[in-house]
Parts: C-alpha cells; structure tokens; sequence
C-alpha cells in the first residue's frame, strides 16, 4: 500500500486495528507513526490512552498484554512501539536458524511469535497497535506478518531508487508549495543522497525563508544550503563528459579549497558511477532502452550519448581503474600519502588526456 494513501486514510479516520510498518527507508515510517501518533487520538486523551515505547526496552509479549487491555478513557488506545526492530523477537531471521540460542530461548520467542499471529488474526477494534521498524525487513513469509497483511496494514517502506531521487526531490517541494528546475533537483540529489530525511530538512529551512510560490534557485540553495550551483560533483561530471578541461580544472580547484563541501570521498564515487554507466551505454547495441537498462531519467541519456562520441570503451576501462586508484589514495591505502588536491589533479589530468 502506498503511504500516501495510508495517511490519507487516517486522515479519514479510516483507522487500522495492527499496523507493521518495515523496510529500508526510515522518512516513511516515521511520516506514517507520526501521523497516527497526532490524529487517532484528541490530546486529551492521549495522556491516558497513548503507549510509546521502545523495542529494546519491552518484550513483544509485554506489547501484546498491553494491546489487549481495554482503554482507560475514551473507547480507543494507541500503543506504538518505535525502533520495533530491537525486540528480541523481531532481530532473528527464523527460530530455527540461531543455532547459538538456547532451545528454551527458541521455543519461548517462536511461542510468543505465534501469539503475536493469533493476536493479528483477531485484533481487537480498541486499540490501535503499531509496530515501527526503521532499516529491517520482517520475512514476509512468516505466519504473523500474512496475519497483519490480512486485518491490518503491512506497510515495506523502499529507497526511493537513484534515478529516481531527482524527481521525488522536485515533487516533494511541489507538495509544499514551491517550483524547482530539474538541475536544482539534480544538485540536491546528488549532494543529499537518498536520506529522506536529510532532503526533507533542507527543503524545509527554505520553507521558512521563502514566501510560498518561490521557484528555489541554485542561488537559493548555494546561499541558505551551502551547495554551489556552479562548483559541485554534478558540473564536474558534465565538464567531463564534455572535455571542458578548464572548467573541470576551474571545480576541483573549488573542490580543494573547499573540502567540507565537496569531501573526495563523496566525489570520486560519485564519478565512478557515472563513468560505469557510461561504458554500459557505450556496450549497448540498442541504445532506446538506455534510461532503463542504466537506471536514469531518460532525459539524462543524451549526456551519455553525447559523452559516448568523446569516449571510446577502452578509455572509459582505464578512467574506471584511475577513479579506483584515486579512491583507494583517498583512503590512505595505495601507498603513498597524498593531498585531495593532489589525487584530483592526477584523476583529471589522466581522465581528459
């Protein structure tokens, strides 16, 4: 189920009995508790009526007793157990495979497991019970979890895929009431990874800036988030692809004399991706499915084809050993010590030439 539609139907009051919401992205988890922490209950009631707890602070069966009573006041609680991938129950894959547990401690977990199955095979409508798990997948073959897929919602929170991050970025300052250009996206993409959190932050410190309707500029982010719109991995990549060498020598210039914002252990990564799909473009024999076989927004696919005329496979092999020589010096394990200017300049000169 997509998480929108999930906070749409709280909104609603469209209310679950069991929610399980796992998976590797933490925005989503946290957006879907938060909610459900602000809106099943008027704050009145929460005082007696609200659980929050902590999975390395309870046992599951202490949960499920708690689910199962009645609420103080009012004719509904919540009990939400946040960091839920730290109960005991929920850190092993399957029972049978902790060969290293004692077989009291196996039965008594597989036990307990299976009575958090008979509770979500019958949950009771006065409670609202919710499991948070940030950075942990539950099998989704186990009893329990087909339980609360079927009475409850199963929520797997996803990263959203690189390719697709530039987008998400665009949309979500949409939703808040601001325009951005696809570099602008770009630039936030490629310097904020796909922590949505961190992304979210940012956009939100504009937000208290800038009036509603603003279309957010690279000025505006160079000036409030630190990110320059003419210095950064982005650029570097394009002057690259181009050959721009006074361009490219003109960034890791920039680069040097600003090493908390540009760190080489971001960059040269950073680089290496981009030359990797670009010697897979230059592989292909037919290149319209490009966008999908590289994991890139179509639009970017003429910047490889542009790149691929400059570059031949052979040349894009060696570049691709250059950017591992270069990462290894980055991390003091190649031999000699080097300065980041140093391995930057090195890295370009052999890049371009």
């Amino acid at each position: 189920m997509d998480y929108l539609r999930i906070i749409r139907d709280i909104e609603m009051g469209k209310v679950a009995p069991i929610y399980l919401l796992h998976g590797e992205e933490p925005y989503f988890i946290d957006l879907i508790t938060d909610k459900i922490e602000e809106s099943v209950l008027d704050e009145a009631s929460r005082a007696f009526g609200q659980t929050i707890v902590y999975g390395r602070d309870v046992t599951l069966d202490q949960v499920l007793s708690q689910a199962r009573s009645f609420p103080m006041m009012g004719d509904k609680q919540v009990v939400i157990v946040k960091e839920a991938q730290e109960l005991k129950e929920f850190k092993r894959k399957k029972e049978e495979d902790e060969e290293d547990s004692k077989d009291e401690d196996k039965s008594a977990a597989k036990t307990t497991m299976n009575q958090l199955e008979s509770y979500a095979a019958n949950p009771l409508n006065t409670t609202v019970l919710v499991f948070a798990l940030k950075n942990k997948k539950l099998d989704k073959r186990l009893k329990a979890v087909k339980a609360i897929e079927k009475n409850g919602v199963h929520f797997e929170s996803e990263k959203v895929k690189d390719y697709k991050l530039s987008e998400w970025i665009k949309t979500y300052a949409q939703s808040k009431g601001f325009g951005m250009d696809q570099k602008v996206s770009d630039i936030l993409a490629e310097y904020l990874g796909n922590d949505l959190s961190k992304v979210v932050n940012e956009i939100s410190k504009l937000a208290i800036i800038l009036p509603k309707g603003t279309k957010i500029s690279s000025e505006h982010i160079e000036d409030n988030i630190g990110i320059s719109k003419d210095y950064n991995v982005w650029e570097l990549q394009r002057a690259l692809g181009e050959k721009d060498v006074l361009k490219a020598n003109r960034i890791i210039h920039y680069f040097e004399n600003n090493p908390k914002n540009n760190p080489i252990q971001m960059v040269v990564p950073t680089l290496y991706g981009y030359f990797s799909k670009l010697a897979v473009f230059i592989s292909l024999t037919d290149k319209s499915q490009a966008a999908s076989v590289l994991g890139v927004n179509p639009y970017a696919i003429n910047d490889y084809k542009a790149a691929s005329t400059r570059y031949d496979a052979r040349k894009v092999e060696r570049i691709i050993g250059y950017l591992r020589q270069a990462d290894r010096q980055s991390k003091g394990i190649e031999g000699r010590s080097l300065e980041a200017g140093d391995i930057y300049r090195e890295l370009i000169y052999k890049t371009l030439h």
